[in-house]
């Protein structure tokens, strides 16, 4: 049967679609619509971050309507369309039905940092990516909810490895015509600008809108010819320059991001502020109701009610501090609208009111102003009351008010391609359906659902993949160096080894090289010809924290110059691309922070949904997922006080584990060459770990817990 060509008003109206679908991130968690760009320009598709955006700039229009003329091709599209609509459309979401209390005054989320995705580098790592997946499942749920924070438009840096094995930083200049955002403009058709006041300048900025699903993140850009050079510059890079950079960059965004809601209408019933970098918002809440008529005491009262805090940082040093000095000069105008001394100001950041000695804490003025606060773990909520007991000398440890909500990952945002068709596969168009329900996880332990057999294949398929793409990126990492040696990348690594991934930051808390310290050992067990073992790294240190590079440099010289070669690799400029990549592939994923100092941590919740397993401290989320079936622990729930010690015993414990359990379990195969008791792991990880250690749910708890109560 001929089937009728498109007309021109249909082809428009598809080509619309196609440039609205583009502009919404959405498309980063559906696989068919990546597809549909993918298939558009393959080359600028990998080439390009895969940034949707940028490949229909890559393709005229005269070409998109003559591929469009492909019926396959423009069903595909009109499918993806579709779905997109009636995703925006649904009335039937879990906020609709339990929290339709929210509907006309929203949650405003502000972040220093959005980890959305590789198209638009704006986060330095795990903080950026949390928030990022928060406002994902946030739109998911249908919950009323607006992301604020800065558009960086050099983003976080590049990173490259000179011929010492040394990172080294670069920056790209992002262009906003090639990304998926767009300006916010005001009622004359104009951009939007609003002003805050930094230091003795007046700053404007104008706003980007990036769309999330449901749900819109506003970034704030100073980069306007009226501005100061110094004040175009305070958003060029991601936590970029020295204190004086932070302070300003923490008032435009605490300040600027109410102002900005102010300008658009927008009346939020809860400020949440992710980290103690927004906390300045509270004090431009309190001047607002100040200017009102209320008094100072009234002013702070309301305002609490109004904010929530989430605090990351388990360290003293983690908590942004600035000197007396510091405020005077970059934040003086608080003093004046609230008609406080600058020592009375001071003392709102402050512990010990008085203490001249003692810095303003940004996390100290988040806890004083906010209704509720909370830790991102069970331990971590533990290690927050203690580090703020002295704000509430007259309640005992147990009773300092900052609760937990474990963090969690957006599942469907970071399920690889051949894990989708595996269960369209099983369970055809609409699988996805109930994916964030135990119920659809729980499947996985019966293996009339999925045999044994399947899901090694699935295991064995995403590890090649792994396999593949690291040596693909070797490669491009050798082209400067070592030009002589690319036929050796295509032989490295073996798609049958017990491969253990790590790519995190690169803080020294995070002890990456913990499983070489025993270096003839893990030579032993890496070269074993009957049960080998590989490990593939990733990573990036922040720029001025050298001690992060040595251990880099470090890893990297075994890679190239020990026996560790081709067991051992480091993939550059680590970002969420290369984390998907790693996460769905490895076999396991080591994670062996100095405890009690990972307040989470998330990479290893993404692990679970594609088989691969966890062997890690129990630290942060991980001792509240280990149940002794779905994964591996590096020691108990305890550890000494001595650092010294506490390395030499989990270094002890990592290989016990490693050597006795892991490698073993592994490579039990039965006459099949199956491991069946590593895949009753697997089977075990997917159905307990990956639905309740999800944004879903923790966004579910946000609301329920949180944003709710201050109705």
């Amino acid at each position: 049967m001929t089937l009728t060509p498109l007309s021109s008003s249909e082809l428009t109206e598809l080509i619309h679609g196609l440039n609205r679908l583009a502009h919404n991130l959405w498309w980063t968690w559906n696989q068919e619509a990546q597809e549909i760009f993918q298939k558009l320009s393959p080359r600028a598709w990998q080439n390009l971050y895969h940034n949707a955006v940028a490949v229909l700039h890559e393709v005229s229009d005269m070409e998109l309507r003559t591929r469009l003329q492909d019926p396959g091709f423009a069903q595909e599209v009109r499918r993806v369309l579709d779905q997109f609509e009636a995703y925006l459309q649904a009335p039937d979401t879990w906020a609709a039905e339990q929290a339709s209390q929210l509907q006309e005054k929203p949650i405003a989320y502000f972040s220093a940092e959005f980890g959305l995705s590789e198209t638009l580098p704006i986060a330095a790592g795990g903080l950026g990516v949390l928030a990022g997946d928060h406002a994902k499942s946030a739109s998911d749920l249908g919950l009323p909810f607006v992301g604020i924070s800065l558009f960086y438009r050099q983003g976080y840096f590049m990173q490259a490895i000179n011929d010492e094995n040394w990172q080294t930083e670069y920056y790209s200049m992002l262009n906003p015509k090639n990304l998926p955002m767009e300006p916010v403009l005001d009622a004359k058709g104009e951009p939007l600008t609003c002003m805050v006041q930094v230091a003795t300048s007046q700053v404007r900025f104008k706003v980007w809108r990036v769309n999330v699903g449901r749900i819109p993140l506003y970034l704030m850009d100073t980069n306007l010819p009226e501005n100061e050079e110094l004040y175009r510059d305070l958003t060029m890079r991601v936590y970029g320059g020295d204190s004086s950079t932070r302070i300003m960059q923490e008032i435009l965004l605490g300040v600027g991001g109410v102002r900005l809601l102010r300008a658009l209408g927008i009346q939020p019933s809860t400020f949440h502020m992710n980290e103690g970098h927004a906390a300045f918002l509270t004090l431009e809440l309190m001047r607002e109701k100040l200017a009102a008529g209320a008094t100072l005491e009234e002013a702070t009262t309301r305002t609490r009610q109004e904010c929530i805090f989430t605090t990351h940082t388990p360290v003293e040093a983690g908590h942004d501090r600035f000197t007396s000095d510091l405020i005077q000069y970059a934040a003086h105008k608080f003093s004046s609208d609230l008609g406080l001394t600058h020592d009375a100001f001071m003392d709102l950041g402050r512990v010990q009111a008085g203490d001249a000695q003692e810095p303003f804490c940004m996390t100290v003025l988040a806890l004083k102003h906010s209704r509720a606060a909370n830790g991102v773990s069970e331990l971590h909520g533990q290690i927050s009351r203690q580090m703020w007991q002295g704000l509430y000398p007259d309640r005992p440890v147990d009773e300092v008010p900052i609760g937990h909500i474990t963090n969690g990952i957006h599942v469907a945002g970071w399920m690889k391609g051949p894990l989708r068709r595996f269960f369209r596969s099983k369970l055809g168009e609409g699988w996805d359906r109930d994916l964030n329900s135990p119920l659809f996880w729980q499947r996985l332990e019966d293996t009339d659902f999925v045999s044994d057999e399947e899901l090694w294949a699935l295991r064995a398929n995403l590890r090649r993949e792994l396999i593949e793409f690291a040596r693909r990126r070797l490669l491009i990492q050798s082209q400067h160096l070592y030009r002589e040696n690319f036929i050796t990348y295509d032989n490295l690594l073996n798609p049958d080894a017990l491969t253990i991934g790590f790519a995190r930051r690169f803080a020294t808390y995070k002890r990456a090289p913990l499983v070489f310290q025993q270096f003839e050992r893990v030579v032993r067990l890496a070269k074993d010809q009957q049960r080998p073992v590989q490990f593939i790294f990733a990573g990036k240190a922040h720029p001025r924290d050298d001690e992060g590079k040595r251990f880099i440099q470090h890893i990297i010289h075994l890679s190239k110059h020990t026996e560790l070669h081709g067991h051992l690799v480091f993939l550059e400029n680590y970002d969420i691309h290369i984390a998907r990549q790693m996460v769905s592939g490895c076999d396991v994923w080591l994670n062996n922070p100095r405890r009690p100092l990972e307040a989470s941590g998330t990479s290893g919740q993404k692990t679970s949904a594609h088989g691969c397993l966890n062997m890690s401290i129990m630290d942060g989320w991980w001792r509240e997922a280990y149940d002794g079936t779905n994964g591996f622990a590096i020691g108990g729930d305890h550890h000494p006080d001595r650092i010294e010690e506490q390395d030499r015993i989990d270094s002890e414990n990592l290989y016990k584990v490693l050597e006795e359990e892991v490698i073993n379990t592994f490579y039990n195969r039965d006459a099949s060459g199956v491991p069946r008791q590593w895949i009753g792991k697997i089977r075990r990880a997917m159905s307990t770990i990956t639905p309740e250690y999800s944004t879903w749910r923790m966004v579910q708890d946000y609301a329920t817990q949180y944003y709710l109560t201050g109705q």
